[in-house]
């Protein structure tokens, strides 16, 4: 029996090509998401504890208050201190030769000025020793065109851009100062007075010689003699370092994993059809092994054998294929800008891991059809079938999908009411299964609908395609739910994105009532920024959104023109009124303290008057921590004396009377010019830069699941070519009685649109009800949202899925022409 099968797989090796090139790219894609993070943790791990190769000892704030700055020079005097400093990471900016802002987030940091304490790897030049010295990464000076000696003018929180002197570059690529972004490294205290910091994240400790680290530090707690301080030895510094830098990875590797587990589910359909199939064409050989002696469990245990083969096989190609894969990913990443942490890190567990993978689910995909086989009785080797009737789906089987597909769209429905964010996804999947489990009928009665009118339009070829598309209705159902997984999933993003894209314009309507925006690029506003642009007789209204939780209430700055653009409603009393000592309170709060238009209202001890209440409505600020509708609107000016530190991270702009928008921009600009960590843009601007995030997120994704679309391609033409093997006598018939090549070749083609279609159709309705539970449950807990339909992208979808099949049609419909008619006529 095992020589058998060998000779069969050999004898056979065309038909399993396609399916072993299901498991060839699915288990690539593992291959290459495994060795790309491999690589990435591993220099994550190389370069975690970069910046801590001299410290000894860190002392660190047991909560969010930072250490203040005179705690270093008290730690410096505690015996067996060798040195001290603190060190600070924050957000800055900086201007290039050519005076404007260099683009990324900048990652601004405290440079210890010990000796024993430096870690940085100095590319040229030197680290600062003294106030107004600095250094950059050596990528962004060379971008620049920058000189050791010549002035860089930087900028943070506190004000305009400083001139600093750049005396050193240094190397920071792989670490946690890597972000894409300009490196700027400047001494203690100019990076607290940059940041606008009240102190520092940690002080580093270096040990004097022959000092016992035990001991001294039970002296350092003695000395800053704080609850909210934590002294951590070297070993604990390091594996908190090494920590902090693979977490993301780690969750970077989870959420590739889910993309990669849809791959492998599509290939395990593929597979098992593909298995299916076949087993089901060798039912007189099977018949006649069970007539010579051939047990029952050695014909299951061949076919086994047989899989086994095959997904080893196609799983040591799949490997060699995501090496070149993860390649690829690097490459495309680093031409991307993308920081990249390590080389290409091929493990054996990665390699053990995808062959095992590839092989089990071969194997586990074939069970079930070996199993089928097994029940071939000997006495069909006797008759002239050469294959087991198609049988449809089994009424348990039909019931049990029914119920299943209620379920799934139960809990779609209830997941807005719910408030439950589990439901959307639960009822995703009860519905997909729901889909598989009906699909024997479901899915040639959608055949036989979309192709009634093509029918009618182009006569009998269609109509044997959708009589040989229907006529195995399990096989058919198999090949379209494959399908539904990717295509569903890359709706359910599409229509997802669109409908939240949507949502954030209008919300950006609502809330934004100026011509233009300058926001913070990483950080809140400069303090005096804001300042400046007020200044300006080209602008007549400027307003810093701040906002500051006080008492369970969330204080808001408002501006006084600008309160009617975006207030949903009016309650009681006149919103003109706002002013120096007047406010407008939000409804649910009014209610709550029993106010009312003119009762006195008391915040950080100052008496104000209720001017008007207004509607609850009114879209949250970003960071907003109160609760809903518990909100108070003060002048902006009440707002400065009452919380003169508080800052935003967004101002709204419009220009005064009679002056024009570009006059109003140029003016800005020439304020903005000494402001590297400002950005300035249109409302249009803005709302394209919130919604970005969500068609770079949406590129990813489509690009990811891009794969299981393609394997569930390939699963329909090795459903098609594996049917043209299945008919090649009736194929033969139809050519002797007149069939044209170019009408076999256009009713295989349409037999692949059909299957494709149905799929696609299947998929986008399944996504289509996910987002639209997303977009409900959105609506539901705070925002305008609802479901957009993105009608071009989603036939975009519908034109790639019947192109693809058209390419997948091609091979079966040469193989289907390549043998003679009377050749073919006399098959068996």
């Amino acid at each position: 029996m095992i020589r058998l099968t060998l000779r069969t797989l050999r004898a056979e090796a065309l038909r399993m090509l396609l399916s072993a090139l299901a498991v060839v790219l699915g288990v690539a894609f593992v291959a290459g998401t495994l060795i790309v993070v491999d690589g990435m943790r591993a220099g994550a791990y190389q370069r975690a504890g970069a910046f801590d190769r001299h410290t000894d000892l860190g002392v660190y704030p047991d909560g969010t208050k930072p250490l203040p700055a005179r705690l270093v020079d008290e730690v410096r005097r505690v015996d067996g201190v060798a040195a001290a400093a603190g060190e600070l990471l924050g957000a800055g900016g900086l201007l290039g030769a050519d005076g404007r802002p260099v683009l990324g987030y900048a990652v601004l940091a405290a440079i210890p000025t010990e000796p024993a304490l430096r870690s940085y790897d100095v590319v040229a030049g030197r680290l600062p020793e003294h106030a107004g010295e600095v250094v950059l990464d050596a990528p962004t000076v060379a971008q620049e065109g920058f000189a050791l000696g010549a002035p860089v003018r930087v900028g943070g929180t506190d004000g305009p851009a400083r001139p600093y002197t750049l005396v050193g570059t240094v190397d920071v690529a792989g670490s946690v100062r890597d972000v894409g972004g300009p490196f700027i490294g400047l001494v203690g205290a100019d990076a607290l007075a940059l940041t606008g910091g009240r102190g520092y994240d940690r002080i580093m400790v270096a040990v004097r010689p022959g000092t016992a680290q035990a001991a001294l530090a039970d002296r350092l707690r003695a000395t800053v003699g704080s609850a909210d301080v934590e002294i951590k030895g070297r070993q604990q510094i390091l594996d908190e370092a090494v920590e902090d830098a693979v977490r993301n990875l780690n969750q970077f590797l989870m959420l590739l994993l889910i993309f990669v587990g849809v791959a492998v589910v599509v290939a395990g359909f593929v597979i098992a059809n593909t298995f299916a199939i076949v087993l089901a064409q060798r039912t007189r050989r099977t018949a006649l092994l069970r007539l010579v002696g051939a047990t029952r469990g050695q014909v299951f245990r061949a076919a086994l054998l047989e899989s086994a083969v095959v997904g080893s096989v196609a799983s040591a190609l799949g490997v060699l294929l995501g090496v070149a894969l993860a390649a690829g990913m690097r490459f495309l990443m680093s031409r991307l800008d993308v920081p990249l942490a390590g080389g290409m890190t091929i493990t054996g567990s990665t390699v053990l891991t995808s062959l095992l993978l590839g092989t089990g689910l071969t194997v586990a995909a074939a069970l079930l059809p070996a199993w089928r086989g097994t029940r071939v009785a000997p006495v069909a080797a006797l008759t002239d079938a050469a294959v087991q009737p198609a049988r449809g789906a089994g009424r348990t089987r039909l019931v049990l999908g029914a119920v299943v597909l209620g379920a799934g769209v139960a809990a779609l429905t209830g997941a807005a009411s719910a408030a439950q964010v589990l439901l959307v996804a639960v009822g995703g999947v009860l519905a997909f299964f729901g889909i598989v489990l009906f699909g024997p009928v479901l899915v040639p009665a959608l055949v036989r609908l979309i192709g009634w009118p093509a029918r009618r339009v182009f006569g009998m070829t269609v109509g044997l395609a959708v009589a040989n598309a229907v006529r195995n209705p399990r096989r058919i159902a198999a090949t379209a739910t494959a399908l539904v997984i990717g295509i569903g999933l890359v709706s359910a993003f599409v229509v997802g994105a669109r409908s939240t894209k949507d949502g954030i314009e209008r919300s950006v309507d609502a809330e934004i009532g100026t011509d233009f925006v300058v926001s913070g690029i990483g950080q809140d506003l400069p303090a005096a920024l804001t300042g400046e642009l007020a200044a300006l007789p080209e602008l007549g209204v400027v307003h810093e959104q701040r906002s500051v939780v006080t008492d369970d209430i969330e204080v808001r700055a408002a501006h006084p023109a600008l309160v009617g653009r975006t207030l949903s409603g009016v309650l009681a009393g006149d919103i003109d009124r706002l002013g120096p000592g007047q406010v407008l309170v939000h409804q649910e709060l009014a209610r709550a303290r029993g106010w009312q238009v003119g009762s006195a209202v008391t915040i950080e001890g100052r008496a104000f008057r209720v001017a008007a209440v207004v509607a609850d409505d009114t879209p949250a600020m970003v960071g907003s921590t109160a609760a809903e509708g518990h909100v108070v609107e003060l002048d902006d000016r009440d707002f400065a004396v009452l919380f003169p530190r508080q800052r935003g991270f967004l101002a709204e702009i419009d220009p005064a009377g009679g002056v024009s928008a570009a006059q109003a921009r140029a003016a800005i600009e020439t304020v903005l010019a000494r402001y590297p960590t400002a950005n300035l843009m249109d409302q249009g601007a803005y709302k394209k830069m919130l919604t970005g995030t969500v068609d770079m997120l949406l590129a990813s994704v489509t690009a990811l699941l891009g794969l299981a679309v393609v394997i569930a391609l390939v699963g329909v033409a090795n459903t098609l070519s594996l049917s043209v093997v299945e008919r090649t006598r009736e194929n033969g018939v139809l050519r002797a009685v007149g069939l044209t090549r170019n009408r076999m070749r256009a009713m295989l083609a349409v037999e692949a649109i059909l299957m494709t279609l149905v799929g696609a159709v299947l998929g986008i309705g399944l996504g289509t009800g996910v987002s639209a539970a997303g977009m409900a449950l959105l609506a539901r807990l705070g925002g305008d949202f609802h479901v957009v339909l993105p009608f071009g992208q989603l036939g975009l979808i519908l034109g790639v899925a019947v192109l693809a099949a058209l390419l997948a049609s091609v091979l079966p419909a040469r193989r289907a022409l390549s043998r003679p008619v009377v050749e073919a006529l006399a098959d068996q």
